[in-house]
């Protein structure tokens, strides 16, 4: 199929009038401005525009790469709204949370794992990251295939549409040196060992690692989750709560990526989630191991977690990517402009990060920290994954075509209908 872009995010920046030429998913060739890209590099052409043909589809608005959404707990979305009926904590709002896990059943886990994951299409996420650790049946007895519910998530995403990474979570404790405690029996394999063996009877490469926290995976056995995840991301949720950093310190002298780093789980394949509260020895550790820092800022700010040093880790040499986490809305506009609103509430100043970054962290760079490295960018041999924004809805129009509109100005609602609910691989397709 050949699809006219009226304007599009390419690694030039924001061009207009641009061709792409689409076979079976991926991009084959691009022209823009007089110039013909493909798949044996740029050739120019004479034309100042580029002629129409017959057979196009055309696209008002800015293209851009699909989102990539790198944190996410499907389950928490029935969570939306509920949890904020009274003042509460973090620590409140786990139990609810800890409620819904217990009563979920394959079948129900994949009808609101399959709605989430539609809301996700609907606001241009094509590939997300399912940090997924609800395994066993409510007594924590496997069932008879001890993958079911993860099965049931990749079920889910390929009914919504989107590309799915089931980053597959070890947890087994409650706490340093504290065994599972109520609904955790259902997380729980015993030992990384164990975990390790399940995850492998998966055979479906869609799937990878993620330790769930460093007081979830006792210190002698992080080493074996990083050597089983060899290969393929590996996330972990990492200095969330001032409250984990100060138990782990009291139990093993060190902060979470202090031990993290001494497991070796810390690279250019990892992604800590969240790094809230780090130290300036944390920050030099995930720096210079270019491991990646995946920020949920509408849930962090939901939950009270504080503001990360974003800014900080990137100039470190971490790769900012973004998550909705928790779902307390869908929509990574929001995730990539409360980063750098964050920072100026924190720091008093602006301008810590520009929109074409913030607009990496949500495409290429967040498809890749999933191990996505065909997505994420509009360029010949990459996935035709692709995300339009309206530039005429009350809140874009007269805002312009640039990154800087579609970063500050835009929501998921100017995310435009173009796509088809059960396109494999999250494919952009022409309307019906």
């Amino acid at each position: 199929m050949k699809l006219r872009l009226e304007h599009a995010l390419l690694e030039s920046g924001v061009e207009s009038d641009v061709l792409l030429e689409i076979e079976g998913g991926w991009i084959k060739t691009v022209r823009v401005d007089g110039q013909f890209r493909s798949w044996m590099g740029d050739v120019s052409v004479d034309n100042d525009r580029i002629p129409r043909s017959t057979g196009e589809t055309s696209s008002p608005g800015l293209t851009l790469p699909g989102f990539a959404n790198c944190h996410s707990h499907a389950f928490h979305r029935a969570l939306r709204g509920r949890t904020q009926a009274e003042r509460g904590s973090f620590w409140t709002w786990r139990e609810q949370m800890y409620a819904v896990a217990a009563e979920l059943t394959p079948d129900t886990y994949f009808e609101l794992a399959r709605d989430t994951y539609a809301e996700m299409r609907a606001t241009g996420i094509t590939a997300v990251g399912e940090f997924h650790y609800l395994h066993h049946q409510p007594d924590g007895t496997p069932y008879d295939d001890p993958n079911e519910m993860g099965k049931a998530l990749l079920a889910a995403a390929d009914e919504a549409g989107i590309r799915l990474r089931l980053l597959d979570t070890c947890y087994l404790t409650s706490g340093f040196s504290r065994p599972p405690e109520g609904v955790q029996v259902r997380y729980s394999d015993g030992d990384a060992h164990a975990w390790a063996e399940r995850v492998a009877a998966f055979d479906d490469p869609r799937v990878g690692a993620a330790i769930h926290s460093v007081r979830a995976v006792p210190r002698e056995q992080l080493k074996v989750v990083v050597e089983a995840a060899k290969g393929l991301p590996l996330h972990v949720h990492l200095s969330e709560q001032v409250a984990e950093n100060q138990a782990c310190l009291a139990a093993t002298g060190l902060t979470p990526t202090q031990l993290l780093a001494e497991a070796g789980a810390l690279g250019p394949l990892t992604t800590a989630v969240h790094a809230t509260h780090l130290t300036d020895e944390d920050i030099r550790l995930l720096g210079e191991s270019a491991t990646n820092v995946c920020f949920c800022p509408t849930t962090e700010r939901d939950l009270a977690d504080g503001i990360g040093p974003a800014r900080r880790l990137h100039d470190a040499g971490a790769t900012l990517t973004l998550g909705s986490d928790s779902h307390a809305v869908i929509d990574m506009f929001e995730e990539m402009r409360a980063v750098e609103m964050h920072e100026r509430l924190a720091s008093q100043q602006r301008g810590h990060w520009s929109a074409l970054e913030l607009l990496a962290a949500a495409t290429y760079d967040g498809h890749r920290s999933l191990g996505f490295e065909d997505a994420g960018r509009i360029e010949v041999g990459q996935r035709a994954d692709l995300t339009t924004v309206r530039l005429d809805s009350v809140r874009t129009r007269y805002t312009g075509a640039s990154a800087e509109s579609v970063v500050f100005a835009a929501t998921a609602a100017d995310v435009c209908p173009t796509t088809r609910p059960g396109a494999s691989s999250g494919t952009r397709l022409e309307e019906p």
